[in-house]
């Protein structure tokens, strides 16, 4: 300014003009190459984060202002949404793995049947490894696929599975959910065998304990009186002479009130017997090997099964095959087994029973008892387990019920397959 000022005092006009558009020039480049670094830097900071190769914590010194401080807005912006995202990365992962590891069965599908989620639980129940589609289950079960389409929200149902030879039956509820504008149906499955299996027997043993307490109140007297009465009968007719009867109605009167007694008696037994469903004592745990406890009931049956003809074979998959269980309980189950085994043949001659132990696929171990007997119809199979239900002419019908419990006690199963004429299949998991 002040050389172009001194140059027009001067009246060196042409040299002015020269020099002012000289200025002009190099100021019009200066204020474009100002005006262009900070957008060239901002193109630079979006085409890295576009790449997602842009870090907030990058040191970067920029040279223009409005750069630097773009720069330092979105390395704000960033940070935050980094902390956010990583709140919601958290949750999501532990919301996942409460899916995955919840006790109940978790199935999310959509409305095609698509499986979105299906957690362990599910998996281990249903006997499937992963699925795409819900229809995917239709070997198994075309019921339980139809309930799963056809349940709404707060629907409730029950199914029957037959897994691994196991009857399962599983609780089913189901929810509808909408998520981005797409509809899903959450169902929960439970298998409530125990539950069923432990109200059942509740109401059994309540009805026993009623019944025996009643018995017993009434027979007890009744055989103690018919016991006082044949007394006194004896010691009558010793004593005293002029006693009515005659021998022969003596004999019978002496009769009937000894048969009173020794059928009171009997019932009497019988009812104790009976209380044994409600009176089993909670297992003693130790740790058991298996061989030794079968060799101990080899040893105790062995005649029961040479004066039937029997062919009796024993197979442990390994010396060292332990359960943690109570010995006397878990032998009279494995009995108790084995001697219905010795009952089931008619006429058969080939006659065979093999107790075999191992572990199975998941781990647990199995001990079974098969015979090659007349098998078990369809309709004595679904009420072998109730009380006092029998097939046996002297049998009380208590045997498997108390041998069901007593694996329940040890948080295991007992569990049957059969085959009319060809034989029935015993098995107890641990």
């Amino acid at each position: 300014m002040f050389l172009l000022v001194g140059m027009w005092l001067n009246n060196s006009l042409a040299i002015t003009i020269f020099l002012f558009v000289v200025l002009l020039v190099v100021q019009v480049i200066s204020l474009v190459k100002y005006l262009h670094e900070p957008n060239a830097d901002v193109k630079e900071i979006l085409n890295s984060i576009s790449k997602q190769n842009y870090s907030p914590e990058d040191e970067i010194n920029f040279s223009n202002a409005t750069a630097s401080q773009l720069h330092s807005s979105i390395n704000q912006l960033l940070k935050r949404h980094k902390e956010q995202s990583s709140n919601k990365s958290e949750e999501s992962l532990f919301f996942k793995n409460i899916v995955q590891h919840a006790g109940i069965g978790l199935i999310a599908i959509d409305e095609e049947g698509k499986v979105e989620v299906m957690n362990n639980a599910a998996k281990k129940l249903l006997q499937v490894y992963d699925i795409k589609y819900i229809t995917e289950l239709q070997s198994l079960s075309e019921e339980l696929v139809d309930m799963f389409f056809k349940l709404k929200t707060g629907g409730r149902d029950l199914a029957k599975l037959n897994i691994d030879g196991e009857l399962v039956q599983l609780s089913v509820y189901a929810i509808e959910l909408v998520l981005k504008k797409k509809a899903y149906k959450m169902i929960t499955i439970q298998n409530i065998n125990s539950e069923l299996e432990e109200m059942e027997m509740t109401a059994w043993q309540n009805l026993v304990r009623v019944l025996t307490h009643e018995i017993m109140n009434s027979v007890t007297p009744i055989s103690s009186l018919a016991g006082t009465v044949e007394s006194n009968l004896k010691s009558l007719g010793e004593q005293d002479a002029t006693l009515t009867l005659d021998a022969e109605d003596k004999e019978d009167l002496l009769l009937a009130i000894h048969t009173i007694q020794r059928r009171s008696e009997g019932l009497i037994h019988f009812v104790r017997d009976f209380r044994n469903l409600t009176h089993i004592p909670q297992p003693k745990f130790e740790k058991l090997k298996v061989k030794g406890v079968l060799d101990e009931i080899n040893v105790l049956l062995a005649k029961d099964i040479l004066d039937n003809k029997i062919a009796f074979t024993t197979s442990v998959e390994s010396d060292e095959l332990y359960i943690d269980a109570d010995k006397a309980l878990i032998e009279q189950v494995i009995i108790n087994l084995i001697k219905n085994a010795i009952q089931a043949f008619d006429e058969e001659t080939n006659r065979l029973i093999e107790v075999n132990a191992f572990k199975d696929d998941k781990n647990r171990v199995s001990i079974i008892v098969k015979d090659n007997g007349s098998g078990i119809d369809e309709e004595a199979l679904s009420r072998i387990f109730i009380p006092f239900f029998t097939t046996k002419k002297s049998g009380s019908g208590i045997g498997l019920s108390l041998s069901r419990q007593i694996m329940r006690k040890h948080k295991g199963s007992l569990t049957v397959t059969t085959q009319v004429d060809e034989g029935t299949e015993f098995t107890m998991r641990f």
